[in-house]
């Protein structure tokens, strides 16, 4: 159900042309490995005998014993059933040598793949010992010429089934540098675990190159992809060969060796197949790929009936998956989606030649919409004046919120405004029979109803538009009264999840052209989360914190972004999340705030369904448009029962 599979590359010692030796290493990697319940393992390019042999490769006793390698190889793993192993062998076939990846598993050598693209340059000069794979007279041979009973296919174009559907295809080292690259088209006919036994030799900026290679490939074959490159116990005649194994999914490096030149390891790494079927199902150009190549279908082999061994121990789920983790990416990001922000909404403001509207509150998403609405108006060269900030204060407006509205406006140098709306509401609750004292749903929504009507009405007084602050977090919840805070006529914040909102603050702040409001930037950053709808304590603080009442919008972010990024069950998305927040929240918590989620993820969508247009930052919305097309009537029973029942 959590469709993890276990990668490793294993990198023994070498010993060129001891084939012996390298067979016993390799038959003790893979009882290593298998005792980590990896489920698939991956040996470096001709390991049985060492890539550097030269014209050993023209001796027959050389030969002789690979192949016998391999085969002694193959029976050794008899006692080690689930997982695919593939080493790399020469092999020789019609009267030509082939440089092979053999994929063996349970006692059996399941298949040959030769290599396709030799390199023919410097020192490496394949073609002097080894044919392509492309010269094959034929794809499948009869195994008693190499020992095995019944045919054995040796083809580039063939996969190997593995466990609980997976399909896994292999090339081999240069062959991923090609312009269509192998892998390309294993991918195309429905590999979506691509294997690379290799052989790189380091130079100068040449990690970098195969590193970025890797990753993109693994990318653009929405894949995982993992490539295990012969060590430094190579032949250093000529070259130093750096031992560099990457495993990577989906474009995101899972696991890679740390040192430049390296050798004697395993390297493991945890695989997310979810990930990988549900990008392939979403882009329909992968689809259209393969029947515009006119891809084929390819022979596939059973490699193991068992299930997946991986129990995905290994997978470490960002706690803030909106978030990078890392600073300098962070910063960027958030730059990024700064910028797309005020992009849309200066395009909208010069079309119509208006100006904007902004209800100012002193917290989060109010604070992002207002910077991002003067960075629009400067980049325009209009004066800050076109931008018109409100602040309606009422019954649960704190002192500090207050003060951080107005000394905003005040240093971004915006036209301000105040409208305490406090008679207007009590006016409001006498004449549909409210009781003040009631602070129930009427009470809040009927003050963030009037906020909006002052809003859309002075904006009509000024000749703007009002530019909502609502966030994805807030709609994906249906945290936000309907025509009220819900509604503008314009969005910025609706694709920017909450979690994501300060870190924006964060570094927009830092940019010189906000340098001189940067002190009460920090301040509305260290302010709690409040709509600020019930009255204060009786020490003037705020009593009423979102999250006390929805949950942490951490977690939420957490569940918003599997469910729609990924299509996640309850259960996959609950484990994920009780490893990435161990340190934080218990499981029974973890669990509460799910089933609140899936609740009023399905009951608010009618809120979502008639939203203002807005930018749109990242991969995951809740936009009508363009985003998430959703019955306002679906029912969620069978999600919160899964959740209830976790």
């Amino acid at each position: 159900m959590l469709d993890y599979i276990r990668i490793a590359c294993a990198v023994p010692n070498v010993a060129v042309g001891n084939v012996q030796k390298n067979s016993e290493d390799i038959c003790a990697r893979i009882k290593q490995a298998y005792e980590k319940n990896v489920d698939v393992l991956v040996f470096p390019e001709l390991a049985v005998t060492g890539y550097t042999c030269g014209d050993l490769f023209f001796q027959e006793t050389l030969l002789k014993n690979a192949w016998e390698g391999i085969l002694q190889i193959a029976s050794f793993t008899a006692d080690y059933p689930g997982m695919t192993t593939v080493v790399g062998v020469p092999v020789m076939l019609f009267g030509q040598l082939y440089n092979c990846a053999a994929v063996v598993s349970g006692g059996t050598i399941l298949g040959l793949v030769p290599k396709t693209f030799l390199p023919n340059y410097g020192e490496f000069s394949e073609k002097r010992w080894f044919a392509s794979g492309a010269e094959l007279p034929q794809d499948y041979i009869d195994g008693k010429e190499l020992g095995l009973e019944g045919e054995i296919c040796v083809s580039a174009s063939q996969l190997f089934r593995l466990p609980e559907g997976a399909l896994l295809g292999v090339e081999l080292c240069e062959d991923v540098f090609a312009p269509i690259a192998p892998s390309s088209v294993l991918a195309l006919a429905g590999a979506q675990v691509i294997v690379n036994p290799a052989a790189c030799n380091e130079t100068v900026g040449k990690r970098k190159t195969r590193h970025d290679r890797v990753v993109n490939q693994s990318a653009i074959c929405s894949c995982v992809y993992a490539l295990c490159s012969a060590g430094c116990q190579e032949s250093t005649q000529d070259l130093v060969f750096s031992g560099h194994s990457l495993i990577a999914a989906g474009g995101k490096v899972m696991a890679e060796n740390e040192n430049l030149v390296d050798s004697d390891y395993l390297l493991m790494a945890d695989c997310d197949l979810a990930m990988i079927r549900s990008n392939r199902s979403k882009v329909n150009t992968f689809r259209d790929a393969a029947k515009f190549y006119e891809v084929e279908p390819m022979d596939v082999t059973d490699a193991s009936a068992m299930a997946l061994r991986s129990d995905g121990s290994l997978y470490t789920p960002s706690r803030l998956p909106f978030v990078p983790d890392r600073e300098e990416d962070r910063v960027t990001r958030c730059l990024d989606v700064f910028q797309l922000q005020v992009a849309g909404l200066k395009r909208r403001l010069a079309t119509i030649n208006t100006k904007a509207v902004i209800g100012i509150s002193g917290g989060l998403d109010s604070t992002l919409a207002l910077l991002v609405t003067v960075e629009a108006m400067r980049q325009l060269g209009r004066p800050m004046t076109d931008v018109y900030g409100v602040t309606m204060p009422c019954f649960g407006t704190s002192d500090r919120t207050y003060q951080n509205a107005w000394e905003l406006m005040k240093k971004l140098g915006i036209s301000s405004k105040e409208v305490n709306i406090r008679d207007a509401v009590m006016t409001h609750f006498k004449d549909i029979g409210h009781d003040f004292d009631k602070h129930d749903a009427t009470f809040e929504n009927s003050q963030a109803r009037e906020r909006t009507q002052i809003l859309m009405d002075y904006a009509g007084e000024v000749g703007g538009i009002v530019i909502g602050t609502g966030d994805l977090s807030e709609l994906a919840l249906g945290w936000c009264t309907y025509n009220g805070d819900h509604m503008s006529m314009y969005s910025v914040n609706g694709s920017v999840p909450k979690t994501l909102i300060r870190w924006i603050i964060l570094a927009v702040a830092s940019q010189p052209a906000f340098a001189s409001c940067k002190e009460v930037l920090d301040d509305i950053l260290d302010t709690p989360i409040s709509p600020e709808l019930l009255p204060p304590d009786a020490s003037g603080k705020i009593s009423q914190q979102t999250e006390d009442i929805v949950g942490p919008y951490a977690l939420h972010d957490f569940y918003l972004y599997y469910m729609l990024r990924y299509g996640f069950s309850p259960t996959k998305i609950y484990t994920l999340a009780c490893r990435a927040f161990a340190k934080e929240f218990d499981s029974q918590t973890v669990k509460k705030w799910l089933v609140t989620f899936y609740r009023r993820f399905f009951s608010q969508q009618f809120k979502r369904n008639c939203q203002p247009d807005g930018v749109k930052a990242g991969n995951v919305g809740v936009g009508p448009r363009g985003d998430l097309h959703m019955p306002s009537d679906a029912c969620a029973s069978l999600w919160i029962t899964e959740a209830e029942n976790l």
